[in-house]
């Protein structure tokens, strides 16, 4: 998901295993003798890199032969040392892929994985989870990424803020979100942090969570491929009605004044000063741990009516490239992703696992879960997936100054339709490539 290029990476090779080899285009393959696997990631230091890591570990445990080598990645430009890798057949076996149209856009390296991996492994993924990572988004077309674990984009509030403020219900709309703002100020809290995350790279928040959930409130979600494709401006008047109202956020003291340049906003939300925060589920152990049993998770409510979608969706996993020699036992890893052990790793990393009937042990995660199995909302995939990438990338610089308040929505929103004009017909097609 591109929520991953704010993560500083540095290229570093973790040897997890002694090996005879150290890239993913040596050796025959053929598993007579030792082999090592090339894994690339773009995790930094998160969650999902203690996985990673983790099932690296277990899997040579489990096949001695087989030496796993996880080589972080510089975050910043990770996509194109892939590309360049593949064009020269020396890049890894396996890859961290970002799933939408991030895995369609790169292809033509990524190997379908429909008849190479069994069945009954791929019948264990969340089939939510797989269609994402298919050509026109349906998994019956076979996936090129095997999720690592299902991501929810998310509200966490403070429990006990709420309690002393009298917040007494969980917002679901927009005015009942104002309304507990106005009570968190009057007891002394922020109500809701921004900033850039902790992330070092970038000294911007990344919009894109506050937008999903801004067209969550706006738009079925069979009608995102709408945006898409243009049959739904994105200057529309549902649109700047919805940014209009989030600016309001700021100008009616809801958020903190420096949106755009914080960078201790997560601390802002584990010390109690702030009272809401909207993050994902890569951060969901570190506010357990500094929050325990005040800290939960709610929807954000960015919506005149209460809102019934959430984020649910797999951001990201691992792919086999195309010219790796050691296709079997790259398949092998990938199957072993689908095990009820590698659900135990992830979900010790204080991550879900996309996995079918797996839990979560992590009472947070598991209240998202409900959101869905309980609750029954809409899952919505996070929207800069499904979106063109010229067209985040532009949102990703103005939209933020609609918050601040420095540029307007209508002046934000016209930017973005001018990027998706600009765009070649066949990136602006009624159905996905």
């Amino acid at each position: 998901m591109r929520r991953w290029i704010l993560v500083a990476g540095v290229a570093v090779a973790a040897m997890l295993a002694t090996a005879c080899s150290s890239g993913g285009s040596s050796g025959s393959g053929s598993g007579s003798g030792p082999v090592t696997l090339t894994i690339w990631h773009n995790y930094g230091t998160e969650q999902n890199a203690t996985a990673l890591q983790n099932l690296a570990k277990a899997f040579h445990q489990l096949h001695p032969n087989i030496a796993v080598n996880v080589v972080s990645q510089p975050a910043d430009n990770y996509f194109a040392l892939l590309q360049a890798a593949a064009v020269s057949k020396t890049g890894p076996d396996l890859a961290v892929m970002w799933t939408g149209l991030f895995t369609l856009q790169y292809k033509n390296f990524l190997t379908n994985l429909q008849g190479k991996i069994g069945a009954a492994d791929l019948a264990r993924i969340d089939p939510n989870a797989l269609k994402w990572t298919s050509d026109q988004f349906n998994a019956a077309n076979g996936p090129y990424v095997i999720p690592l674990e299902n991501q929810f984009y998310i509200g966490f509030y403070n429990k006990a803020a709420f309690a002393k403020a009298g917040v007494t219900a969980v917002p679901t709309d927009w005015s009942q979100l104002f309304a507990a703002c106005t009570k968190l100020k009057k007891a002394g809290y922020l109500p809701m942090t921004y900033g850039n995350g902790g992330q070092p790279l970038g000294a911007e928040f990344y919009p894109w969570y506050d937008m999903s959930y801004m067209m969550i409130g706006s738009y079925p979600v069979a009608d995102w491929q709408k945006l898409y494709s243009g049959q739904i401006r994105w200057t529309a008047a549902a649109n700047s009605t919805q940014l209009t109202t989030w600016a309001k956020l700021k100008s009616a003291g809801c958020t903190n004044s420096d949106v755009l340049t914080k960078t201790n906003n997560l601390g802002d939300f584990e010390s109690g000063k702030a009272a809401m925060m909207i993050d994902g589920t890569r951060d969901t152990q570190k506010f357990t741990q500094a929050l325990g049993s005040k800290v939960a998770a709610f929807v954000p409510p960015f919506s005149n009516t209460p809102i019934k979608g959430v984020v649910d969706y797999a951001g990201d996993g691992l792919s086999m490239t195309t010219y790796t020699q050691h296709q079997a036992q790259a398949l092998q890893f990938l199957e072993f992703m689908t095990t009820p052990q590698a659900a135990t790793i992830i979900n010790a990393a204080g991550l879900i696992p996309a996995i079918t009937g797996t839990s979560t042990s992590n009472p947070v995660n598991q209240e998202m879960l409900n959101f869905v199995s309980q609750q029954h909302m809409t899952v919505y995939p996070m929207l800069d997936n499904v979106v063109q990438g010229n067209v985040v990338n532009t949102g990703s610089k103005v939209l933020p100054s609609v918050l601040n308040g420095t540029m307007s929505p209508a002046a934000a929103l016209q930017n973005m339709q001018t990027t998706l004009g600009q765009l070649p017909a066949a990136q602006r097609g009624t159905s996905y490539p």
